[in-house]
């Protein structure tokens, strides 16, 4: 799982049209509950919902992806997705957005990530520049704060929180099924990036972890944007993990700091064995976030 995510994300870093070898690539798709899928593969998870109403998906990897996504689907009994949400702009859960838009999916999103894919973007963290993508791949339908879906026998509501991840992330909440499909809000079990170039900081995370907490139970299933399938216990743990490094991280800032003093001062050490085996470890994602601390 981890050799996948670093994979991913030395495909984000490129400043190209990212090149994914789908032949190596296996999409799985894990249960969750009733007509409710988690899809892993190479990129962020991917939620699923099938019924009678359509199939409803929530991000879609990257483009070379798309036919094994869909034989994905069609093998647990959906059908070629009719709507697709993105949890925000990146391009592990856009990629597959243009192939989808030409099938006819109907595509949603906030209001901010329809506008990153539709001028581009650059993330500083990684020198990475992605082009506009084109007209067919772009939400049609987009929403400032929350938007409801009522299909298939639940009700499902995507919910916006700023300054998070980036400045247009939402997570989706199915209220029958008690599920919630977090987005990159939740990384489970190691240090999340933040896109501070496009809004993103760890407060904002922190406080969009709550607001998924406050509707989670013991029973709810929560699906992280990336990492094994979830629970609330384990997302408490993470906000804990985030809470403490922003305590840490803005006392140093209060001292004044720089990044580099910050990541001399190593503040993480103590949180380095529980979550530094990821994407990062404690001195470059302090490198990372200090900023949008």
């Amino acid at each position: 799982m981890i050799g996948r995510i670093i994979a991913v994300l030395c495909i984000l870093m490129t400043t190209v049209t990212p090149t994914v070898q789908s032949n190596e690539v296996e999409i799985t798709a894990v249960p969750v509950a009733t007509q409710i899928y988690m899809l892993s593969g190479e990129g962020g998870n991917i939620g699923l919902f099938i019924g009678d109403d359509g199939t409803f998906l929530i991000d879609d990897q990257f483009a070379p992806l798309t036919d094994k996504i869909v034989a994905a689907i069609k093998s647990v009994g959906g059908d070629f997705p009719k709507f697709l949400i993105n949890t925000h702009y990146h391009g592990d859960h856009t990629g597959g957005n243009e192939n989808l838009g030409k099938g006819g999916t109907l595509i949603f999103s906030h209001d901010n990530v329809r506008d990153r894919l539709s001028t581009g973007s650059f993330i500083a963290a990684f020198d990475m520049k992605r082009e506009a993508i084109p007209q067919e791949g772009l939400p049609v339908v987009t929403f400032s704060e929350d938007i409801s879906f009522h299909l298939n026998g639940d009700s499902l509501s995507a919910i916006h929180v700023p300054h998070a991840h980036t400045d247009g992330d939402s997570f989706i909440y199915f209220k029958k099924a008690n599920v919630i499909h977090a987005g990159d809000i939740f990384f489970n079990g190691f240090y999340p990036f933040i896109d501070v170039t496009h809004g993103g900081s760890l407060k904002g995370m922190i406080k969009a972890a709550d607001k998924i907490l406050s509707l989670a139970d013991d029973k709810t299933k929560i699906i992280p944007g990336h990492g094994p399938m979830g629970d609330k216990a384990q997302l408490a743990g993470y906000r804990q993990m985030l809470w403490t490094a922003y305590e840490r991280l803005r006392k140093l800032k209060a001292e004044g700091k720089t990044a580099q003093e910050a990541v001399a001062a190593k503040p993480l050490a103590d949180l380095e064995g529980t979550w530094g085996d990821g994407i990062f470890n404690s001195d470059r994602w302090v490198e990372i976030i200090y900023s949008g601390v």
